[in-house]
């Protein structure tokens, strides 16, 4: 079982926005681009980029999904909601 992984995520106010991004993501939309455009997280600066971080270090929702098995295999996962908003996350990989 992973105890660690590297992540990028979109933090977005509303469901919808989430949504919205999401289908640019499955049209080809590139993740690091889109998250400086629209994410409220301060991480958008690098493009969304969380960087390497331990299970059980970011709010649970986000964690669950992060180290779900398979979570790295998909393009990305969400909307994922949690008490900032709705993320959509791109785990880059698990250790």
């Amino acid at each position: 079982m992973a105890k660690m992984a590297c992540a990028s995520h979109i933090l977005l106010k509303t469901e919808a926005q989430a949504r919205s991004l999401a289908k640019q993501l499955d049209n080809g939309g590139d993740f690091a681009m889109l998250a400086k455009k629209h994410s409220t997280c301060p991480s958008a600066k690098k493009g969304g980029d969380l960087g390497e971080f331990k299970k059980g270090s970011m709010v649970a929702q986000f964690d669950k999904a992060v180290f779900a098995k398979g979570s790295e295999d998909k393009k990305y996962l969400g909307p994922v909601k949690t008490k900032f908003g709705f993320h959509l996350i791109q785990v880059l990989y698990k250790d």
